[in-house]
């Protein structure tokens, strides 16, 4: 059966799902919820508590109201049962009052929280019954319920399309479930045990492939070119930066320098704190590489960031007699033909891009150093694809080009080693001296008031500042979330009126939001806010102030990646994390290390948030641990050791393997269209 045969799908909708990688049932099938509502059994409003999700049923009492404020609108509407009251607000959904005017009694699902001296509940959500919703990524064109419809209907053929890909023999060592069973259960569960159970059947199934893939592209690294990297040449590079070197980034560039030397082709990964000077390691190596007689890339996963990679390394490289050129996916036709000439003839040395390195049209000449700065957004599709580019002409199509992959968010080693097993990993443990610490505040609402005044004087005094929300507008995705358009509008009319503020998200065409980044990184404006698009590529000394709203909400590593964009420069900075305190908050107030702070995370979420698998398509590790737990990623690990260690089981191994080669194709399928 083909997904147009479906109930409900017509030309529109089948192309919001190609859209997004999904052809066949299976895919369909294989888009797991990325969380539920479990609306299954109802609260009365006696039993609500701040902060946790709930269900009610209610009836309505009072006439709702839309309230209009610029482009923004709030509907409110007071709900009851017989042990108390709840109001319930919509925002940015002026419909519901009309909806709610027709309505005396109603089933809502949202996050309780307490406002004003009563409970209310911030753009719940109307359900039809008692039930477990599966929630769906956010498929433009394609509203949750019909995906939701959609699924249900092709549930009939799990059983033919999501075929078994585990022996029963690890299957019964590992207690796990069938998987089109497993399948059937996340998208129209029973129970939330029931989810647990078949969360961990996909999980395991996915790491243990990973773990399979990772290892097989290790034992099949390829030759190459042995490089000149004898310690002389690196004293060399470090007397020419206009900074002394930490002995964490002599010892790192020891390393790969090492590996370079070698006829086997590195791969290795550095990786270190915020700050740690991972740049100009990765700089060291390609001066290495290409004083070997070779050329060097290095892939970014923005547009922003690969421009600032090119702005540090140009003036050093160029200075040095060795031309270094940019590759991204939005420059001109023109500007791109003359930098695939440059980089087919050897013109250019040294690279710096994006995905757009790896694209069909790019030949190098003699490519010896693949660079990818990962932010756990390349996975080892993406990594093998730019190796792939290889050093082509002179007959050394054979030989592969050496690769660094640098991490920018720090990762406990254990797990470093477990997630990246086609990988060696250095470790960049020590900062450059001289940083002052950014000191990192909670701040609850009753001080919001003090923060602003703190705010004001320090912008007053030349200072910039970042504001970071979590959405660009209101909705049922992320019930009472500021919205950064609407506190945008707050803020220049309250609290900062009169300095001068921009805004970027992740839905600006990618040149507007590069537009914005490069005029806060000029001072043309005080206050950026934002949302986590900063996380990476900015690099402003003068901002000296980040607030976060709704900091709760975050996990300490990425909550970390964003107090990094501040403390650049020689002043003293500070982070102030909106929130009501708690254990998790108060570890990034206590230390500045990130090492501690990802083990703290690890420890207290999993290891999901710390390897960033909210980005759909853009690691090959999403998928992996999207359902996944520290224990259960051992468990996958010690299961494809066994299994490739036993002479017994080799038939497994080999069926393992071509599954793992089935699950990295279909990765980099989704990447490449995301």
């Amino acid at each position: 059966m083909e997904l147009s045969a479906l109930h409900g799908i017509g030309k529109a909708r089948l192309m919001a799902l190609h859209a997004t990688g999904i052809f066949s049932l299976r895919d369909l099938l294989c888009t797991f919820p990325i969380k539920y509502k479990d609306a299954s059994a109802c609260l009365a409003v006696s039993q609500a508590r701040a902060g946790e999700f709930a269900c009610f049923f209610l009836r309505r009492a009072g006439e709702p109201k839309l309230t209009r404020f610029g482009k923004s609108s709030r509907v409110t509407s007071l709900w009851e049962d017989d042990t108390g009251e709840i109001a319930c607000c919509w925002f940015n959904q002026p419909w519901m009052k009309e909806q709610l005017t027709k309505r005396m009694h109603a089933l809502v699902y949202g996050r309780v929280e307490r406002f004003g001296g009563r409970w209310q509940l911030v753009n719940p959500s109307m359900e039809e019954a008692n039930r477990i919703i599966p929630v769906y990524r956010p498929i433009p064109g394609l509203p949750q319920k019909v995906h939701e419809n959609l699924t249900r209907q092709a549930l009939s053929f799990a059983h033919q399309v999501c075929h078994e890909t585990l022996p029963e023999s690890l299957r019964r060592s590992y207690s796990l479930m069938d998987r089109a069973q497993a399948v059937c259960i996340l998208h129209a569960p029973q129970s939330m045990e029931e989810v647990a159970a078949a969360r961990r059947r996909i999980a395991f199934e996915q790491m243990l492939l990973y773990q399979a893939a990772v290892r097989k592209v290790k034992s099949l690294r390829k030759q190459a070119y042995p490089m000149n990297t004898i310690r002389g040449r690196q004293e060399d590079y470090w007397k020419r930066l206009s900074f002394a070197p930490t002995a964490a980034q002599r010892r790192t560039l020891a390393e790969i320098a090492r590996d370079m030397a070698l006829e086997n082709a590195m791969a290795r990964m550095v990786q270190g704190d915020v700050g740690c000077g991972k740049t100009a390691i990765a700089m060291g190596a390609m001066d290495l590489c290409i004083r070997s007689g070779f050329q060097a890339a290095m892939m970014a996963p923005t547009e922003i960031l690969a421009r600032q990679h090119y702005e540090t390394a140009k003036p050093f490289f160029e200075g040095q007699d060795i031309s270094c050129g940019l590759l991204t996916g939005g420059m001109p036709a023109q500007e791109r033909r003359e930098a695939l000439h440059c980089l087919q003839s050897g013109q250019w040395q040294a690279v710096i891009g994006t995905h757009a390195l790896i694209s069909k049209d790019v030949v190098y000449q003699r490519l010896g150093l693949c660079i990818t700065d990962e932010q756990h957004r390349f996975g080892v599709s993406q990594r093998t694809a730019l190796l792939n580019k290889g050093t082509n002409g002179q007959g050394e199509t054979a030989r592969s080009p050496h690769l660094l992959v640098m991490s920018a968010t720090p990762i406990p080693r254990t797990l470093a080693l477990a997630m990246y097993g086609d990988l060696d990993v250095s470790v960049v443990d020590e900062l450059p001296p001289g940083r002052v610490p950014v000191i990192t505040r909670i701040v609850p609402e009753s001080k919001r008031k003090d923060m602003y005044a703190f705010l004001r004087k320090n912008l007053e005094a030349g200072k910039q500042a970042y504001i970071v929300c979590p959405l660009v507008e209101e909705s049922e995705a992320m019930e009472a979330l500021k919205a950064v358009t609407t506190h945008v509008e707050e803020l220049r009319k309250g609290p900062l009126k009169g300095f001068s503020m921009g805004v970027t998200h992740g839905r600006q065409h990618p040149a507007d939001k590069e537009a914005v980044l490069q005029a806060f990184a000029k001072g043309k404006f005080q206050i950026l806010v934002a949302t986590t698009v900063i996380e990476v590529g900015v690099n402003v000394p003068n901002a000296t102030l980040m607030i976060i709203e709704d900091a709760d909400r975050y996990g300490l590593a990425q909550l970390h990646q964003l107090r990094g964009r501040v403390g650049r420069g020689a002043d003293q900075s500070w982070c102030f994390l909106l929130a009501r305190e708690n254990e998790r908050l108060r570890v990034l107030t206590q230390t500045n290390d990130g090492f501690e702070i990802a083990r703290k995370d690890l420890e207290l979420r999993g290891p999901g948030e710390i390897l960033g698998t909210q980005q759909h398509g853009e690691s090959a590790i999403a998928g992996d641990l999207l359902f996944g737990d520290m224990a259960l990623l051992y468990e996958a690990a010690r299961c494809v050791e066994e299994v490739e260690a036993d002479p017994a089981q080799s038939q497994v191994w080999h069926d393992l393997q071509l599954q793992a080669e089935e699950y990295l194709g279909d990765v980099a399928h989704r990447i490449s269209i995301s």
